[in-house]
């Protein structure tokens, strides 16, 4: 009986601490994500031209300070052989916090634009780092019925790190440059940034779920394990089906979310619906944003009740379908701010819906096994190329086609996937992890 003691207490302590729960950890991990992408890839932007910075030169350098995100299956290759995805999480939200800062104090400076940029291109390998870490832990820790219920959660926290930062810094920025000036202004809204993550670095060393550190390989192992991860991943069941899907599911949306701000402050006589700037940011930027929370939130459940297999047909439907609100819009140019808003409400609802529907198909379909972490970002990156490419396109297709037309093309775009997704067979089956079932 003694004996026996010393051995339960063994099985019981790993559990234990597995057993934190995920709502401790899963929405600040995916907040954290959101912050630095959005702050790079919008803000930046803002920030920049508010400074004085030419368009041409703000487009071009803030465009290539996204490329880390595109990059992820490059960096998740080391960051699968060394160190553990706990750390990752908070040590890269530490060195994000430290860029802000650095940003904030360079912004005085005569050069500030080359070295801001210098400062952001480390932020944004940090940033890209910190997304597959938390992906891969969120894949780790999760069962697949728990990676349906708080995939909601991921996308709620990641569009409100959207809202704080494209919304309420901005505004805080308006707000503040009519006291201390445009430069001061910035240079507050970077505080702001670095302090939020450094206060989520430090949380993150206490709530995340412990890990068992990787052992220490050669350079010849680690070479021939990368190269082992990149052949596992192309014989995987159906994966060149899976990639083309992947690529088909966002390409609509691609199209559309480029253009969509443009068209909605256009002028009627263009064949916009004249949001003014205050209309946009309520209706667009915040009712739209919070709709898309809720409708994340709500597929999330969804999926954990009937399955992913039974719900993707009407996920991809869901996703892609409402992007006719954006058709309607253009025919009727209506100029009631009610009907407005209802249509871009129920638009982005429809977007959070099925948005999770194609992050639990890469999770469950494409990452499962020994190199999961890799495997999903190599999934991810296309997926976002699928949204960039298509957008780089759409400003000369609107251009030349106008705005009902363009529409229309989105719609057709969207055909494709919805197709391939009535049939789309399914590699894994959804398990429940073996220490659930233990």
């Amino acid at each position: 009986m003694n004996d026996l003691m010393p051995s339960k207490a063994r099985i019981v302590q790993p559990d234990m601490n597995k057993k934190i729960n995920p709502i401790a950890w899963v929405p600040s991990v995916y907040f954290g994500m959101g912050l630095p992408y959005v702050a790079l890839s919008i803000v930046s932007v803002l920030m920049f031209t508010d400074l004085g910075v030419g368009k041409e030169d703000v487009t071009f350098w803030t465009s290539l300070l996204v490329l880390p995100w595109s990059l992820k299956p490059l960096f998740s290759l080391c960051m699968e052989l060394f160190g553990t995805k706990r750390q990752y999480v908070f040590l890269t939200e530490a060195i994000t916090a430290l860029m802000f800062g650095l940003v904030c104090f360079a912004l005085p400076l005569p050069s500030f634009f080359a070295i801001a940029l210098a400062f952001m291109g480390v932020l944004a390998i940090s940033g890209s780092m910190h997304d597959i870490a938390g992906d891969g832990l969120y894949m780790q820790e999760l069962s697949s019925s728990e990676q349906g219920v708080y995939a909601g959660w991921q996308g709620a926290f990641y569009n409100l790190a959207k809202i704080l930062t494209n919304g309420g810094l901005v505004y805080l920025a308006g707000y503040l440059s009519k006291s201390m000036g445009l430069e001061k202004a910035w240079r507050v809204i970077m505080a702001i940034c670095a302090g939020l993550m450094l206060a989520l670095s430090l949380y993150h060393m206490f709530v995340l779920p412990k890990e068992t550190a990787k052992e220490k390989r050669s350079a010849q192992e680690s070479w021939e394990e990368m190269l082992e991860v990149i052949r596992t991943f192309f014989v995987k069941k159906h994966i060149w089906l899976y990639l083309v899907f992947i690529f088909l599911y966002r390409l609509g949306e691609g199209l559309a979310m480029k253009i969509a701000p443009i068209f909605l402050k256009d002028p009627i006589l263009k064949g916009g619906v004249g949001l003014s700037n205050e209309n946009y940011g309520l209706i667009y930027g915040t009712a739209g944003t919070i709709a898309f929370i809720l409708g994340s939130i709500l597929s999330g459940y969804y999926i954990a009740k009937f399955g992913l297999k039974k719900t993707l047909f009407s996920l991809v439907c869901i996703f892609n379908i409402p992007f006719a609100v954006y058709l309607l819009l253009a025919i009727f140019q209506p100029s009631n701010l009610w009907w407005i808003g209802t249509g871009i409400v129920f638009e982005y609802f429809s977007y959070g819906f099925g948005f999770v529907g194609i992050t639990l198909f890469m999770m469950q379909q494409i990452a499962p096994g020994k190199y999961q972490m890799a495997h999903y970002a190599f999934a991810n990156s296309l997926m976002n190329l699928s949204v960039m490419v298509p957008g780089m396109l759409s400003g000369k297709l609107a251009t030349a086609f106008g705005y009902k037309t363009f529409f229309i093309i989105v719609l057709l775009v969207t055909l494709p996937a919805i197709i391939m997704a009535i049939r789309l067979p399914f590699a894994h089956a959804v398990e429940a992890k073996k220490s659930d079932s233990k």
